[in-house]
């Protein structure tokens, strides 16, 4: 016990910095730079510190830590790290089914884990009927249950709409939480799945493009060559017309012409007279 309140006493100096600086970036920081000279019940100590904390919502890279792994081995204090594994991974369900094995939670543990778990609920759901999300948080009380909620939604780690009309919590965000280790080849399988449609899907949306431009250049050489037959058509009208023309121009002028030779031929100004008997 002296070991822990020595740990703890000489941290708090450092701790208030660290502190600042966390509250800036991960709320979990402090706790893990503590955590590198924590040990044995300096780490229990400070495992129920950061499962009380109430920003903190993440817990794997204190759960990496060398000295809080540590605890795993020890027989007095190997509960916390099986509580700080059920933080990171579990759900109220779990302590439950499991509770011997881990210590008593404190009152702000209980409600956290239960935040914990409506967050995990919310990856599989995105409308939770309230009497589902009562039974998995071993809540009967409405009124309890809608005030951990808006809790929750004020602690920012969910987003959404208590409808409490129709009984289900609407939910747009959660936050994510720590991944097993064991998980990582599912989901990488998954994101290498999505990788492989994404590359499908550029694949054909580039032999679209190629289609498109082939297609508009077709277009372009029709259109021209339309354009070029127009003006075509156009200069054989013309010339046509001109044509036209100038023989009219021609007609009228040989008309013109035998007009005037008539009017030359006048008639003779010579009179003839009947001869009188």
């Amino acid at each position: 016990m002296s070991g822990a309140n020595m740990t703890a006493s000489d941290d708090k100096p450092d701790s208030k910095d660290m502190g600042d600086k966390a509250s800036q970036s991960n709320p979990a920081e402090q706790y893990i730079l503590l955590a590198k000279q924590a040990k044995g019940a300096g780490a229990v100590q400070l495992v129920k510190q950061v499962l009380e904390a109430p920003e903190v919502y993440v817990f794997g890279e204190l759960l990496d830590m060398p000295n809080i792994q540590e605890l795993k081995n020890d027989p007095q204090h190997a509960g916390y790290y099986e509580l700080l594994q059920l933080f990171a991974y579990g759900v109220y369900g779990d302590y439950v089914k499991e509770s011997a094995k881990f210590p008593p939670l404190s009152s702000v543990m209980l409600t956290k884990l239960r935040h914990l778990t409506i967050v995990s609920m919310a990856t599989g759901q995105k409308r939770i009927p309230l009497v589902t999300l009562g039974n998995q948080l071993g809540l009967t009380s409405n009124r309890e249950l809608e005030d951990l909620i808006i809790e929750a939604m004020y602690t920012d780690i969910i987003h959404g709409k208590l409808d409490q009309k129709n009984g289900i919590l609407e939910l747009d965000y959660a936050i994510g939480r720590d991944i097993k280790p064991e998980d990582l080849p599912n989901i990488i399988n998954t994101l290498q799945s999505w990788c492989d449609t994404c590359d499908t899907m550029l694949s054909n949306i580039d032999q679209l493009i190629t289609r498109a431009n082939s297609d508009k250049d077709a277009h372009l050489k029709h259109r021209n060559s339309l354009e070029t037959e127009v003006l075509n058509i156009k200069a054989s009208l013309k010339t046509q017309a001109q044509e036209g023309d100038e023989a009219l121009s021609s007609d009228s002028r040989d008309h013109d012409k035998k007009r005037s030779a008539k009017k030359g031929i006048r008639p003779s100004s010579s009179k003839f007279w009947p001869k009188s008997s």
